[in-house]
């Protein structure tokens, strides 16, 4: 069990003693009272340290947690709540705290029909009671895709990581002529661009799996899991998107885009490592160190003819190509009749 639940557990049991007014408990009681409440939740004994519940008692009494609970000792060895009617769930909220609180369950109802989601909603709903929010209709929404494929993986994925486990993936790639087994020892769960993907471990390389080209996943119970200890900020520091390479080295790619455009890039960088090199009335040049990846280039792309990049040569003649193709195609486009 989590420290966090193990302290939740006690709280609420000392929060049950001290407000006890047919029972007097001393510091032996509350520790075997506590002891008591965490066997009977694990089914195993678990003793609970004299200094643990004194620090308990203390936080408490603290500011800490927002309870600054009235704990007393009465006749040198007695611990109970000065006020009777005292609880540690009546605490009460100031129109600031219900307003804040009432925010956070509006960001988290966005989440109600997402997999991982899903034994929160009891939780959420409980939440809106306790604040009284009475069908506010929310004023923060955050993009998601509900027909998205792939999410009902997320589960397995996310315990299989969790308890470090390696995963049999039936997989079939847009190129693919058919499924393939993937034997994975998967590591992260990474979003970008409303799709989630699985970055993982097969055969010593690193992939990234798309959930929406998954079709099967078992468990491998007789294989060793290989912890990659992968640091989500590190793995992704030098790129746009997912896909990472273990050899290429970063570039600097320098671009220039048009004044009218240049206040979108410098308000939401393309990359952190984003930086201005100079402007003109007509402009703004920038340039940011990354790999150069498929993600990359679909960006740049979506800026259309407002962007232009100049450094490195390789990925500037990639992009001009692409763009007379997709000229091409306007150019010689038949459009069916649409009457």
């Amino acid at each position: 069990m989590s420290s966090n639940k193990n302290a939740l557990i006690r709280y609420k049991t000392l929060d049950k003693c001290l407000k006890n007014k047919y029972r007097k408990y001393t510091l032996e009681d509350l520790i075997d009272a506590c002891s008591d409440a965490l066997f009977e939740f694990e089914g195993k004994e678990s003793y609970v340290s004299r200094r643990t519940v004194q620090l308990d008692l203390q936080n408490m009494r603290s500011e800490k947690f927002g309870y600054e609970a009235p704990i007393e000792v009465y006749d040198r060895k007695y611990y109970r709540y000065s006020d009777p009617e005292y609880s540690i769930h009546n605490i009460s909220v100031n129109e600031s705290d219900l307003k804040a609180m009432n925010n956070a369950v509006q960001i988290l109802k966005q989440f109600k029909d997402f997999s991982m989601f899903k034994e929160m909603n009891g939780v959420i709903q409980k939440l809106e009671d306790s604040i009284h929010s009475t069908g506010q209709k929310s004023i923060i929404h955050l993009d998601k895709n509900e027909q998205l494929k792939g999410l009902e993986h997320i589960d397995i994925l996310y315990e299989s990581i969790s308890n470090k486990r390696v995963l049999n993936i039936l997989y079939r790639s847009f190129t693919a002529r058919e499924s393939s087994n993937y034997v994975v020892h998967p590591q992260l769960l990474k979003e970008f661009n409303n799709r989630w993907f699985l970055i993982c471990q097969h055969k010593g390389k690193m992939y990234n799996l798309a959930l929406d080209r998954m079709e099967k996943i078992n468990v491998e119970e007789n294989i060793e899991y290989i912890d990659k200890d992968l640091d989500g900020d590190e793995y992704f520091k030098d790129i746009v998107g997912v896909t990472v390479s273990e050899t290429m080295a970063p570039r600097n790619v320098v671009f220039f885009v048009d004044s009218s455009n240049a206040p979108y890039v410098k308000t939401k960088p393309i990359h952190k490592s984003q930086e201005i090199v100079s402007e003109t009335e007509e402009g703004t040049l920038f340039k940011i160190c990354v790999q150069i990846n498929f993600e990359l280039e679909r960006l740049l792309l979506g800026f259309g003819e407002c962007l232009i990049v100049y450094k490195p040569k390789k990925l500037r003649l990639k992009l001009q190509d692409k763009f007379k193709a997709g000229y091409r195609n306007y150019e010689n486009l038949i459009v069916p009749d649409e009457s």
